[in-house]
């Protein structure tokens, strides 16, 4: 009863103190580990705004909330990190486990926690607090638990601490896939045939390493590192490791100064291209407690925010190129091949002995091994041969997004720049404006410096090719003369820093030229003109492209690729499945052609415009024919999908969004969200890959954002499929059909107009 008691004074307090109190339902939930009374206030797109007394409270707080939205979400993500899926699902999910043990932290806890700063243990710890005092709370509400545990037949599980932290397999991080195309490319063609699939910047930069012979490689080579790498898949079958998806993930972001606004306040856009899926893999949330009071978008397995805000600074990410992995290469000692070569001598492999549990089995014993570089991924037993990769990932401080944490905090450009100096990965191009108006640009990431070597292919692992150290010296930008900064993954590494070998594998940058031209073309810009930016869907590509060629749908095409173009249909099916790969056969050998599939798109316009680069000998007449036969098939393919009268096209009747829950492959798609028609494709500002198989769109903007800096209320956001994990929730789906058509929801700030647009009041007070 003196319990009973002591929670209904904490809720009347609590209540008491909010105001105004909306006539939004209240839930009360006694929680664990509080020490103070939280509000949570769910606005009407499903944004949780969390009011605690502490920080403490308040990841915890976020923790608990993260888990009654996400739970099914969060549990996959661990299980897939921690290598635990057989656990719950069984045997076939063995050898995915023990790959993703491979790339775990395995370093000093000590060293991971203080890289991030002096929050850094205590929000994890809460968080997990959090998370696992909501599964007491499920185990005494079963009913309550998420349908997909139901569905297949286990329970989630409780978090530690380092589970936040210590998987990094999630992360962008590198080209470790490129160097092996790269070698497979350079073998069958020579090296300069693989600009056409991946420019490097400079062109010339590529080199093979003395000692590594670009035809060695295995075919399966990287099947491990695919299955530590990849999201879970349910087939109720064998599984199977499957490569990069045929969508490159990438941003767009970009800061305008108040001298080019309309309001004269700076104006911050964000917008980052991921896999689509159901639920997204961003959730927005609100954090307030005494010192610290940020908005944005997180990952929902990690405390604080990554995209966002606070009082006075907004920030908000693109992935920066940097490479920061590598593959090595070992002879191995014939008669022992736990020893590999180096030096003058042999070194002993490192071997680490586990069990991996298995739902309804005995455990499976598993020997990862690992050099000095790295875990070992590939052993050719024939050859005497080990593959091993070294990662910035085994360094402390590389958990993806968790140098957050410090950004969240910043009040000026100098704690920010200095934030991001100790930031770990994913390497990031990062805009900045604060309600100063100032506007800048800090990129940021672990990289290696290396000796005598670029990267971009594989180098024996025998003590040539060393890393000795990581770069300190980083660029910035603070209030440039044009007023405005926009990155989209490009080259932008400035001329007195391109020494410094970060990287050489940089995007296409045709939204980069997108988005600088609207943004030079305003004089004074509003919050709507970024985000109808966000939605644009003009095709530099294809204005270049199409003006080679004279086609009666193309003549007046402005290269706008709207879901009801016509001659975005035809551009889109010429382009992917004829031009480009048509481009390939046309001018290398059939073994490289095979192994690109398609080129990048920079290289495709440019060797159309310079085809003496390429085609030799009568180079214009055989680009001229290889542009008339690849247009006349896609023609008659697009006749065959949409019918014999081009004006009936729609490149939305082609191309489609679906938001596929990870379970789908098993219980159908009732559980996804969609289809959507389509416009667009990876070549314009709203970019969205999709696949040549089907043309389903398969990665974009899932979160877009557009920050007023200052008069924060009047920013916006959306996040689709929608905030909610659970299917059954209205916030699953609800965001969907209005992101579709680039529409955005306001991003609340302010207290008042939070508690205007309340929809749901959760009250999580301490459980005595």
């Amino acid at each position: 009863m003196r319990g009973r008691l002591a929670l209904l004074g904490s809720l009347l307090v609590l209540l008491s103190t909010a105001s105004p109190v909306s006539a939004a339902p209240v839930s009360v939930y006694a929680v664990a580990g509080l020490d103070r009374p939280v509000n949570l206030v769910q606005d009407e797109w499903g944004i949780p705004h969390i009011y605690a007394q502490n920080t403490g409270d308040l990841f915890l707080a976020q923790g608990f909330n993260a888990a009654r939205e996400r739970l099914f979400q969060l549990d996959l993500w661990r299980r897939r990190g921690l290598g635990l899926l057989a656990e719950a699902f069984g045997p076939s999910y063995v050898e995915q486990d023990a790959a993703a043990r491979l790339f775990l932290y395995r370093g000093d806890m000590d060293a991971e926690w203080n890289s991030y700063g002096p929050d850094a243990k205590l929000a994890a710890t809460r968080f997990a607090a959090g998370i696992n005092a909501y599964l007491d709370w499920l185990a005494r509400n079963p009913r309550a638990l998420p349908e997909e545990f139901r569905l297949l037949g286990h329970q989630p599980s409780r978090w530690r601490p380092e589970d936040v932290v210590r998987i990094r397999s999630h992360g962008l991080i590198g080209n470790l896939r490129n160097e092996v195309t790269r070698s497979r490319v350079t073998c069958a063609a020579g090296v300069e045939a693989d600009q056409l699939r991946w420019p490097t910047q400079p062109a010339d930069q590529a080199r093979v390493p003395d000692g590594f012979d670009p035809c060695s490689l295995p075919a399966d080579l990287l099947r491990t590192y695919d299955l530590a790498t990849q999201q879970v898949i349910f087939t109720g079958t064998t599984l199977q490791a499957r490569s990069a998806p045929d969508f490159t993930e990438g941003s767009n972001n970009w800061v305008i100064s108040g001298d080019r606004t309309a309001s004269g306040r700076p104006i911050l856009a964000n917008d980052p291209h991921r896999t689509y899926a159901a639920p997204s893999l961003r959730y927005l949330s609100h954090l307030s407690a005494p010192g610290l009071d940020v908005i944005g978008a997180g990952e929902p397995a990690q405390p604080g925010i990554s995209m966002g805000h606070n009082g006075s600074v907004a920030f908000g990410l693109t992935v920066f190129n940097i490479d920061q992995e590598d593959l090595y290469v070992y002879q191995l000692d014939p008669a022992d091949h736990t020893r590999y070569r180096y030096g003058s001598g042999w070194e002993r492999m490192t071997t680490l002995d586990e069990k991996i549990p298995v739902d309804g089995g005995q455990a499976k014993d598993t020997r990862l091994s690992f050099t000095r570089h790295g875990p070992v991924i590939k052993v050719d037993e024939r050859r005497h041969v080990a593959y091993a990769v070294r990662s910035a990932w085994f360094q402390p401080g590389m958990s993806p997004y968790y140098g957050s944490l410090k950004l969240m905090r910043a009040k000026d450009f100098g704690d920010f720049k200095d934030a991001m100096r100790t930031w770990g990965g994913p390497a990031e191009n990062q805009v900045y404006a604060d309600t100063r108006g100032d506007i800048g640009w800090v990129p940021g990431g672990r990289t290696p410096v290396r000796a005598g070597y670029d990267g971009l292919f594989p180098v024996p692992g025998d003590g040539r090719y060393e890393w000795t150290g990581y770069q300190t010296d980083f660029p910035h930008e603070l209030n440039p003369a044009r007023r405005f900064i926009a990155t989209t993954n490009q080259f932008n590494v400035p001329p007195e820093y391109q020494d410094r070998g970060y990287g050489y594998e940089f995007a296409d940058p045709v939204r980069f030229q997108r988005i600088t031209d609207v943004l030079a073309d305003k004089p004074k810009s509003t919050v709507a003109d970024s985000a109808k930016l966000q939605g644009d869907q003009l095709s530099l590509t294809a204005q270049r492209i199409t003006a080679l060629v004279k086609h009666p749908l193309f003549v007046n095409w402005d290269g706008v690729e709207g879901v009801d173009s016509a001659p975005a249909a035809l551009f889109e099916v010429w382009r992917k499945l004829y031009l480009g790969p048509g481009l390939l056969k046309a001018v290398l050998p059939a073994a490289a052609a095979n192994l690109m599939v398609r080129p990048d798109n920079a290289a495709l316009v440019d060797a159309l415009e310079h085809p003496e680069t390429w085609f030799g000998a009568d180079a214009i007449a055989k680009r001229d024919r290889l542009l008339a036969d690849t247009l006349d098939a896609a023609y008659a393919e697009v006749s065959r999908r949409l019918g014999p009268d081009p004006a009936a096209w729609k490149w939305g009747d082609i191309q489609s969004t679906v938001f596929e829950h990870p379970l789908a492959p098993l219980v159908g798609p009732r559980l996804n969200v969609g289809p959507f028609r389509r416009g667009g494709s990876e070549t314009v500002v709203n970019s969205s890959g999709f696949r040549a198989t089907d043309f389903r769109q398969t990665g974009g903007p899932s979160f877009r954002m557009v920050l007023d800096v200052g008069n924060w209320d009047a920013s916006l956001a959306t996040n689709t499929p929608g905030q909610s994990g659970d299917p059954a929730s209205p916030h699953y789906r609800d965001l969907a059909e209005s992101w579709a058509d680039t529409a955005h929801v306001p991003l609340l700030y302010s207290r008042a107009q939070v508690e205007r647009h309340a929809d749901k009041r959760i009250v999580l007070v301490p459980r005595p």
